[in-house]
């Protein structure tokens, strides 16, 4: 099994969400996260002081999928985040060695 975790722009996360619908992710999680990478942070007129604010606002996606599903879950990550432009975001792979549903207590690819 395979931890495939996303940093996608927010304004995408309703296009990724549906998408990985269709492909048969029934369980995924994310979160409202912020930080900080090639991309210019966005900066704010106040009382005609200029703040910069630091960071940038972005959701992060995580689910966990066998590895036949893996490929088919990152395009689809891969075509509904993407702009062209920087700050489109990061996909991360990993190992899970192990999953276990708490109520049937299910291991493995039958606990997702």
């Amino acid at each position: 099994m395979k931890k495939v975790e996303a940093i996608i722009r927010t304004s995408k996360f309703e296009n990724v969400h549906a998408a990985l619908s269709k492909v048969g992710i029934a369980f995924m999680y994310s979160m409202e996260i912020r930080g900080f990478g090639k991309e210019p942070s966005v900066s704010q007129t106040y009382r005609g002081a200029n703040y910069d604010l630091g960071y940038i606002p972005r959701t992060k996606l995580e689910v966990v999928v066998t590895e036949d599903q893996l490929e088919e879950v990152v395009d689809v990550i891969l075509l509904e985040a993407s702009t062209g432009e920087i700050g489109d975001g990061k996909i991360f792979i990993s190992d899970v060695e192990r999953a276990i549903r708490i109520r049937s207590r299910e291991e493995g690819p039958a606990a997702l």
